[in-house]
């Protein structure tokens, strides 16, 4: 079998989608890069299952929390939980920095994580804080947590959102955040 050859010159005068259907051709057929169908199935199943799942479960335990809970509780191991909680977060920080100077595409995950984790930081140190405290909160939230949350988020979603279009199979006519899984 002789192989086609094409010219940078040929390639160069390609339409767009004269270069999508070489790419298309060129492309390792699906069974090779794709898990099997009936893995694909189990796994979006039972995902879908426990996310739908969880939802219906936890609107009634929400309800039942707002009418049972203390409006005001001592915790044990609190310093614990807060301080594991902070190093949750320096990690995620640390994560996501290393990633982003070696340039790393698992950026994305990284980035969003801190982001919501950097919200969630925000919440609890505002709900929680007393009197004599609430406005550091408050300042801190707005100040540093918030903004820092919205970037990351952000940045995540920019990343996200170029690397669909780049794919050089991507339809132009839809929009990257209407493009389907490949799987």
């Amino acid at each position: 079998m002789t192989a086609a050859r094409i010219s940078d010159d040929e390639i160069a005068g390609m339409s767009d989608e004269e270069r999508r259907e070489l790419i298309r051709r060129l492309q390792p057929p699906p069974e090779r890069v794709l898990p099997r169908p009936e893995v694909v199935k189990v796994h979006r199943r039972v995902r879908l299952a426990l996310m739908v799942g969880g939802c219906i479960a936890l609107i009634p335990w929400i309800v039942y929390l707002g009418f049972s809970l203390p409006t005001e509780y001592y915790a044990r191991h609190w310093s614990m939980a807060w301080i594991g909680y902070d190093i949750l977060l320096v990690l995620m920080m640390a994560t996501t920095a290393y990633l982003g100077w070696k340039r790393r595409v698992m950026l994305v995950l990284p980035a969003f994580a801190t982001g919501i984790l950097l919200l969630v930081d925000a919440w609890f140190d505002i709900v929680t804080a007393g009197a004599g405290d609430i406005w550091m909160s408050v300042g801190t939230a707005v100040l540093g947590e918030i903004p820092l949350a919205g970037l990351q988020i952000s940045g995540a979603i920019m990343l996200l959102r170029f690397l669909v279009l780049a794919h050089p199979l991507h339809d132009p006519a839809i929009s990257p955040f209407r493009t389907r899984l490949p799987f």
